[in-house]
């Protein structure tokens, strides 16, 4: 299947410091030579530790900022080579997420101006039938018409993420970006939205890049997983390879630190040791050696190529065929919390037999 985004040597240092002549002394790596690829309808997940590098991709795929090297291509199109007409009308096609729904929001903005927002920008709606579609898109994130004339402050955050995501499909785009969607929500609100991103995918055909820490959801959503270290990926499979047989000793630190609520369950932890690099001067070779237990003298000094196998597995280590076999990291009773997958699963009985999306209408009182 031809892909619907594909993203080649993506590369973005940030000055991080200027000489008395402004001349610039320091630059943080942020993102090194990332590639991968999204197929329509697919998820791919980027995943890792804070500062990777993940949020950095997202914003470059969307040219919110420039990238130094490298390029993006939508639908075969060269992203670096549109002009700002082009470049909006690519904006209709690929949306944004963001982490935060108390601070995503115009406070000054009712929910009816804030879907209405981005119709009359790209002009896809005769103001006419503005109102009409704003309560389509209510409905379609699983919120009442009727809430359409509060403000931001009237909703709880799993109603304001609703908010952001039918903003988001407003320009019924065939790439959405969800960067950190459900971590500021709890688990059973975090649960109702996963649902309801897989059902709005299935039925629209949406292509997701879902940036994330959180390797439990991860699991749930993703097709395929990119785990990045330090701006580079060092690990991309099929999520359930990736998580049955993680092959970089990076990818299998944190599968293992994933806190699991069983005291019992049999895994190995790997406690990872050794100084932790910075992006302002990352160290020669490969970037994870200085906390890899199974550096060897190569490590230090040629950096590996992330590559495949016949499944698609690709891995860059040096080492992928000596190391031993991956045992004990994901419990072997299934996934890492059990509480998400019972409310996921309750969650998706409703929808199968209410023949809606991933969750029910929500109502609220009316105000007083």
């Amino acid at each position: 299947m031809t892909a619907l985004l594909k993203v080649d040597g993506l590369v973005k240092h940030f000055v991080a410091a200027r000489s008395v002549f402004g001349r610039p002394t320091a630059h943080v790596k942020a993102v090194d030579g990332v590639s991968f690829a999204v197929e329509a309808g697919k998820t791919l997940a980027l995943v890792g530790e804070s500062g990777c590098g993940k949020s950095t991709v997202s914003r470059l795929v969307l040219r919110l900022i420039e990238p130094d090297a490298g390029t993006v291509r939508f639908d075969g199109r060269d992203l670096g080579a549109l002009n700002a007409a082009e470049l909006r009308a690519f904006r209709r096609d690929a949306q944004l997420i963001f982490q935060d729904p108390y601070a995503s929001l115009n406070p000054r903005m009712t929910v009816s101006q804030i879907l209405s927002e981005p119709l009359a920008l790209h002009d896809l709606v005769p103001s006419a039938r503005r109102r009409e579609r704003v309560e389509e898109l209510l409905r379609l994130v699983g919120l009442e018409p009727r809430f359409a004339r509060r403000y931001p402050h009237e909703f709880s955050g799993g109603q304001r993420q609703r908010i952001a995501i039918a903003r988001a499909l407003a320009v019924e785009p065939k790439l959405i970006i969800c960067d950190e969607p459900v971590s500021a929500l709890d688990v059973s609100i975090r649960s109702q939205i996963l649902n309801l991103l897989r059902d709005l995918q299935d039925r629209l055909g949406l292509a997701y890049i879902f940036v994330s820490h959180d390797l439990a959801v991860v699991k749930h959503i993703a097709d395929r997983v990119a785990v990045m270290n330090l701006g580079t990926i060092v690990e991309t499979a099929d999520a359930e390879a990736l998580f049955r047989t993680p092959r970089h000793p990076y990818s299998r630190a944190l599968l293992s630190a994933i806190p699991v609520p069983r005291p019992r369950a049999k895994r190995s932890r790997i406690v990872l040791e050794g100084e932790l690099p910075s992006a302002l001067d990352p160290p020669a070779g490969c970037r994870f050696h200085t906390r890899c237990p199974h550096v060897i003298v190569r490590c230090r000094s040629e950096a590996p190529q992330l590559l495949a196998d016949g499944s698609g597995h690709a891995t860059a280590c040096h080492r992928t065929a000596e190391l031993p076999p991956a045992e004990n990291i994901v419990p072997s009773g299934g996934g890492f919390s059990p509480t998400l997958e019972k409310l996921v699963a309750a969650f998706g009985v409703t929808a199968e037999a209410t023949g809606r999306s991933g969750v029910d209408q929500i109502e609220t009182a009316p105000p007083p």
